[in-house]
């Protein structure tokens, strides 16, 4: 009863962020914007670790203020 209580609210949940994404991206193709959040995330996923990386670098070269 459990597992199917829990496999509703995450059908719901998936309805929902569907629908909030086609909402949200109004007349743009699903393919254009797959490509458009696509690239975000990974230019997202590049600037954390760049920080990430030039952070530690700082660190251990002795700039523990940085």
């Amino acid at each position: 009863m459990a597992d199917n209580k829990k496999e509703q609210e995450r059908a719901e949940l998936h309805r929902t962020i569907w629908n909030m994404a086609n909402d949200l991206r109004g007349s743009v193709d699903g393919w254009d914007f797959k490509q458009y959040v696509l690239g975000m995330l990974f230019y997202r996923y590049i600037s954390e670790n760049i920080t990430a990386y030039v952070n530690v670098g700082e660190w251990e070269a002795g700039n523990t203020e940085f």
